[in-house]
């Protein structure tokens, strides 16, 4: 009976780790790669840097604010072009992201948030709006109830600074589509003002039931070439104007997936296997075999532990190899297939697209 329970319990402790697994891909590792998919994207697209421009021995400058009705850019974009880049200071110094033309799922999973392909562009009258996921996939938009009133929210296209203020939230039910509508107040009249709206899902970490809505103000725009806005800036230690943002990949994030780790993982693994083998062979099996001592009780990871070549300590090193190994290849292709095939996990996944 003992031996049944011990070996129950290790299925148990199996299955929770996997399950832990899932929610490591989910709020993390989907991040990663989403992250890895934006800076190369960026770097495809060849935009100056907003840490060097217009730099000079005092630091960056701080754009001029312009008067006028700002300039519209893009004019247009396909499925998948970067529209613009969004920072949102209140989100932390470093929090980026791309917008892309379209809220598809490979736009919301892969590159970002997504542009509402029936709203404003940057500068128009009207209302530019954009999704994100509000978990997982780099949760873009995870801290949106943490904005406060008059808080910046700054878009960059190509040569343009376009900066906001948020004003307001609501919740919605996913059928009010109003609320990305040129006018979303009176959707039947013409728009007046230009405006910024961001959609999320709502709640954060169960299936999204509603919309999280967040609503801003145009207030200025500024030339690239100019500068950063000031709402972008702080100054440093040696008393220079700085862009808060530095751009940097992470460490992670430079790994299209997870394929050279496993990889690595496998040939240390068969090395120092075949290294134990020659070195001390299989030392407790030979003493079993010889009478030595007895039979160990049955268990799953003792099992795999005595089928390890070497002395005790390469025995176990070995084992964390292996189990290391099957643990990121469970984050590479089944969390994927489960969040894809599995209805609950697909629910709660966020992978679909919140405009669904």
């Amino acid at each position: 009976m003992w031996i049944v329970l011990g070996i129950f319990a290790e299925i148990l402790f199996t299955v929770a780790a996997i399950c832990a697994l899932y929610i490591v891909w989910q709020m993390w590792w989907t991040g990663v790669q989403s992250e890895h998919t934006q800076y190369n994207q960026r770097q495809s697209v060849s935009w100056s840097d907003p840490s060097k421009a217009a730099g000079s021995s005092k630091g960056v400058s701080i754009a001029k604010a312009q008067n006028g009705a700002p300039p519209v850019q893009p004019q247009s974009a396909d499925t998948g072009d970067i529209v613009a880049q969004i920072y949102i200071p209140r989100f932390g110094d470093q929090w980026q992201r791309n917008i892309v033309q379209g809220t598809d799922m490979t736009s919301l999973n892969k590159h970002g948030m997504g542009h509402y392909t029936d709203s404003q562009m940057p500068g128009q009258i009207g209302n530019f709006a954009a999704a994100g996921h509000r978990n997982g996939y780099g949760q873009p938009l995870g801290d949106v109830d943490k904005l406060k009133a008059g808080d910046a929210i700054v878009l960059r296209t190509k040569d343009y600074w376009y900066v906001y203020t948020y004003t307001s939230y609501k919740i919605v039910t996913p059928d009010h589509v109003e609320v990305v509508a040129p006018n979303p107040d009176d959707p039947t009249a013409p728009a007046t003002q230009r405006m910024l709206t961001l959609t999320t899902c709502e709640p954060k970490y169960s299936t999204p039931t509603h919309r999280w809505i967040t609503y801003g103000k145009f207030k200025y725009w500024a030339k690239v070439s100019d500068g950063v806005p000031q709402e972008l800036t702080h100054v440093g230690q040696n008393g220079k104007v700085q862009f808060i943002n530095n751009q940097q990949e992470s460490v992670f994030a430079k790994l299209p997936s997870l394929v050279p780790i496993i990889t690595a993982l496998l040939v240390i693994y068969v090395v120092l296997f075949i290294a134990a083998a020659l070195a001390w062979r299989w030392p407790l099996r030979r003493a079993i075999r010889n009478g030595e001592v007895k039979k160990p009780d049955p268990s799953i990871y003792g099992g795999l532990t005595r089928l390890q070549p070497g002395i005790k300590g390469i025995r176990i090193l070995l084992v964390l190899l292996l189990l290391v190994t099957v643990a990121l290849a469970i984050m590479q292709w089944a969390c994927p297939w489960a969040a894809s095939n599995i209805p609950i996990l697909h629910q709660m996944s966020n992978y679909v697209a919140v405009n669904n």
